[in-house]
């Protein structure tokens, strides 16, 4: 308005120049040029993105198998699938092979989902309990399946996360709601005074196009026309400053609304633990249980010397980092016999495999034949209560007892056992392999808890933050986990998806502040819990990777998803991308937060010190009747010149660790 003013008072006097008006719009696009160019940098760090619906599938139609697009799906279709394909519906299965199936895009559980074409399923069971159905966009890990589609598009469970996120509305930051009220403040303040000292102007006798420039030089003087391009620069530079430590801003205002987080909502795979099965405790029967360490008793050595043989998965290492490929209980196995100097390769090498029964989920067993010593050894690995009923020994109470306290801990637990045969055997079947057996031990493992979340958690606290953890897996893993982690000091604290089924949201609104831990919950679960602590006036952050967390992170003050494990929906709502998927990055990024939030307060309140400064000076003088004392064109040159440099290394200072 006071460039459009300018430019219609320059054009009326004839004046010819036009400079003015001219430097007025150049501020105005110069903070919009600013913040364009950084938004799309951000957007950018997000160039390559996989899709997540299998665009070819193979069905069994009219008799034939054949390969169609998986968009000419219909309800009733006959898909068949394998390891390492990607469901392209929601099919309720007819037949099953030994098949598992990677469901945390959907439920966020960490470890494969057994699935069987029989299996007894509530009526009121949640997702991650359907074991007789697969969905759209899980994948394949284990085995072969056959099954009938029932929904499609929008119709299937990840269609259904699609209608949330379209009927959920971005939250305004808590920045963008100050800066706005502050405006409309200043915008009111300034038009009032403006057309007020016109009106006295005129009145007193001076030339009304005298009196206009006055009004215009006042409009410049009270609005800080520096403030949006200091805020955009501070906000960027928190933005480069955050990208260094693993966090990618997509929008400028997060930047401060990860400041004013005061609720932390984490999912537990890969947030807060390392999302890798890993090997805690072992057991001989009849001994001690002895903690994993690289110098294990030869007990414990021998019982993973063999379960490594009864494994098919592969760890790798490159400069450093291990990478596990297979079944992720398997590779938890190896990786516990690499850090003894078991080596998976030497061993298959030196003690080859002859033969095998694979892993079902039926017998929950898998068993392998070897030539040890010259002789054949038979190893068996599976599921405590299955592979007792293949033992000798009749009394097998210490083994269930150990079993149950080691479950208690959250801990997955996987029995070892053996027998010796003189030669090897004619017919490969459960009934020759898997009986008579000597039972060995036990290995429990868990994907456990990040050594910086633990102190992540600590500074979130002390800061006034409180942390809660939302997720897929059951109960008891959750509530071990958080309270390693000090999120949860008692079990009253945790609350499971069924029972938070039954809460109304008035319920849940008046009770939100009891419970830390959300375990086994739905999409559905993980919105209304972002809502409810909204609804009580906390600003939320909420992380996740998988589809099933995009309407939360969408609802969220703050979306933060995974940049390794996450899937494309989930980034594509988020504020913020973590590119190392660690807790601790978000502690950093909100600390990062409070520091920009506190350096633009301080640039605001030496703008507004600066331009009351200069409305008091004018008003002052065009009172006393000595006329304006500086032109609209000067107050912009002092603006630019003592304000925006100054402001802008108040904007730009160190934050403070406090």
């Amino acid at each position: 308005i006071a460039a459009a003013l300018s430019l219609g008072i320059e054009i009326y006097e004839q004046t010819g120049g036009y400079f003015e008006s001219i430097v007025i719009v150049l501020i105005v696009l110069l903070n919009a040029c600013l913040g364009i160019f950084q938004e799309y940098r951000a957007e950018q760090a997000l160039a390559a993105l996989k899709e997540m619906v299998p665009k070819r599938t193979t069905v069994l139609r009219d008799g034939e198998i054949s390969v169609i697009d998986a968009s000419e799906l219909v309800p009733g279709d006959i898909i068949l699938f394998h390891e390492g394909d990607i469901i392209p519906a929601d099919a309720r299965l007819l037949t099953s092979e030994s098949l598992r199936c990677d469901e945390s895009s959907l439920t966020g559980e960490s470890v494969p989902v057994e699935k069987e074409f029989d299996g007894d399923v509530a009526i009121e069971a949640s997702l991650g309990d359907r074991d007789n159905m697969v969905y759209a966009g899980c994948n394949v890990t284990y085995g072969r399946g056959k099954a009938i589609v029932v929904s499609t598009g929008m119709g299937t469970e990840m269609g259904s996360i699609a209608t949330m996120l379209s009927d959920t509305e971005e939250t305004q930051t808590p920045l963008a709601i100050r800066l706005a009220k502050l405006s409309k403040i200043l915008g009111i303040a300034g038009i009032l005074i403006c057309v007020g000292l016109f009106i006295y102007g005129v009145l007193t006798g001076t030339y009304w196009v005298e009196m206009l420039m006055v009004a215009i030089s006042l409009a410049v003087a009270v609005i800080p026309e520096g403030l949006p391009a200091i805020v955009t620069i501070v906000l960027a530079m928190g933005i480069t400053r955050m990208a260094k430590k693993n966090a990618i801003i997509r929008r400028l205002p997060s930047v401060e609304t990860l400041g004013s987080a005061s609720v932390i909502c984490t999912d537990k795979t890969g947030t807060l633990t390392l999302n890798q099965m890993t090997v805690q405790k072992i057991w001989c029967g009849g001994k001690p249980i002895h903690d994993m360490t690289a110098n294990l008793p030869e007990g414990p050595q021998s019982l993973l010397k063999l379960a490594i043989l009864c494994c098919d998965g592969k760890v790798e290492v490159k400069n450093g980092k291990e990478t596990h490929i297979g079944d992720p209980t398997e590779t938890a196995i190896i990786a516990a016999g690499m850090r003894t100097g078991l080596s998976k390769e030497i061993q298959d090498a030196e003690y080859p495999r002859m033969g095998e029964l694979p892993f079902d989920s039926v017998r929950k067993r898998m068993t392998t034949v070897h030539r040890i010593d010259g002789k054949s050894v038979v190893i068996t690995k599976g599921a405590v209560d299955e592979l007792l009923r293949c033992c000798r020994e009749k009394d097998y109470s210490d083994v269930l007892l150990v079993n149950e306290m080691l479950a208690k801990s959250a801990l997955r637990v996987i029995a070892v056992a053996y027998k010796e045969l003189e030669d090897f055997p004619e017919t490969i079947t459960s009934e020759v392999l898997e009986d008579d057996l000597t039972f060995i031990g036990l290995i429990a493992m868990i994907d456990p808890p990040r050594e910086e979340a633990k102190e992540a958690v600590q500074v979130c606290h002390k800061a006034g933050i409180k942390t809660v953890m939302i997720t897929g897996d059951h109960v008891l893993t959750a509530t071990a986990i958080a309270q390693q982690l000090r999120i949860l000091r008692h079990e009253s604290e945790a609350i499971s998806g069924d029972q938070l089924a039954k809460m109304s949201d008035e319920e849940l609104q008046k009770n939100i502040r009891k419970y830390s831990v959300y375990a086994r919950v739905s999409p559905q679960d993980k919105l209304r819990i972002v809502k409810a602590w909204q609804s009580v006036g906390e600003i939320v952050s909420m992380t996740g990777d998988g589809v099933n967390d995009a309407p939360a992170l969408k609802m969220a003050d703050i979306g933060c998803a995974m940049g390794i494990t996450g899937t494309d929906v989930t980034k594509d709502v988020a504020d913020m991308i973590l590119t190392d998927d660690n807790f601790e990055t978000i502690v950093v990024a909100v600390k990062e937060g409070r520091g920009v939030y506190a350096n633009i307060k301080k640039a605001i309140q030496f703008l507004l010190g600066s331009n009351i400064g200069e409305l008091f000076c004018v008003l002052a003088t065009m009172l006393a009747g000595l006329g304006a004392p500086l032109k609209a064109i000067h107050i912009l040159f002092v603006n630019l010149v003592t304000d925006g440099l100054p402001a802008l290394a108040l904007g730009v200072e160190k934050v403070d660790d406090e």
